[in-house]
């Protein structure tokens, strides 16, 4: 039987989510929103293009969670994207409304379901989620990690002049101005990134990937990025649906790791069939960990502030 993954909100991440996983043929796919009618025209056209694309799979769209019942991966993507000059933060008030009302629902109908988070702002919102839900905190996990990681990727391949392929980073923390671009553990081909470039075109990278994402925002002027946001969700639903044991940097609940206890950021995960298997450490310099340190801090303001609203 074929696998079931409900997106929630089918704009342009959610509806492009949908396409990359149908494209890897990771099970069924349904698209969820409250704009009646949108859902719907997507997923036939999605269908439409299986035949020229070659791929078996179903994609349906509907504006009732009850078409979620019995998913095996739920991936929310809804809630308002930022404009030019908003932070991520901005968007909290507004974004945690529906994640609480999405979460309600996942609990009624995908109540075995691995919750993977897109909404902004990361890190609070799959806090969020997991208060929610009540699920097992393994089971609730955000895509940030890979996103800010490719960035990253590129832009030292675009640096030096190679293959992305040959480019092995990871960024840490919060998806926010504070997230942990490692760049003492980056290298490429093997060989540390330190001695390939400057420390000048180092921290122009850093700067760079910390505001990748307000770059595209000040670009378009009335969206988001939505291309890489998508296609670092399906890796992480390609490494759940398929039980890959993949490691990935994704937004997982710490419980000490990192000398960080009790909420979600971003760190390399272990990603199988029941969601974050285990959360795997690295080693981090003291600069590497004074900026995670800071990270937290952030992480944890946005978390009370949600408290503090009293929605949850």
């Amino acid at each position: 039987m074929r696998k079931k993954i409900t997106v929630v909100g089918a704009g342009h991440v959610g509806a492009t989510i949908a396409l990359m996983g149908a494209q890897k043929e990771l099970g069924d796919f349904v698209l969820i929103d409250v704009a009646e009618g949108m859902p719907q025209g997507k997923a036939l056209d999605l269908m439409e293009a299986t035949p020229v694309l070659g791929i078996d799979v179903a994609v349906t769209g509907s504006n009732d969670y009850a078409a979620m019942a019995g998913s095996d991966v739920v991936v929310i993507t809804a809630g308002i994207a930022r404009k030019p000059g908003m932070s991520r933060d901005d968007l909290l008030k507004t974004n945690l409304q529906i994640i609480k009302s999405v979460c309600e629902q996942v609990v009624i109908q995908a109540p075995d379901a691995v919750v993977i988070v897109v909404t902004n702002p990361l890190d609070a919102m799959v806090y969020a989620a997991q208060k929610v839900t009540g699920f097992p905190p393994e089971r609730v996990i955000g895509m940030a990690g890979i996103l800010d990681t490719a960035r990253m990727r590129y832009f030292i391949a675009e640096a030096v002049g190679a293959s992305v392929k040959d480019v092995d980073a990871v960024v840490l923390g919060g998806h926010g101005d504070q997230m942990v671009p490692v760049m003492s553990s980056s290298t490429v081909g093997g060989v540390p990134v330190a001695e390939m470039m400057s420390a000048e075109t180092i921290e122009q990278i850093v700067d760079r990937t910390r505001h990748g994402g307000a770059e595209i925002v000040a670009l378009l002027k009335t969206g988001s990025a939505y291309y890489a946001p998508a296609a670092s969700t399906v890796d992480m639903v390609e490494a759940v649906v398929r039980d890959q044991n993949r490691i990935l940097p994704c937004a997982a609940f710490l419980k000490g790791e990192f000398g960080i206890d009790g909420i979600y950021m971003g760190v390399p995960v272990q990603l199988g069939r029941s969601g974050a298997v285990r959360v795997r450490e690295i080693p981090l310099n003291e600069g590497d960990q004074k900026a995670l340190s800071d990270s937290e801090a952030h992480v944890r303001a946005l978390i009370a502030n949600i408290d503090a609203m009293g929605v949850l």
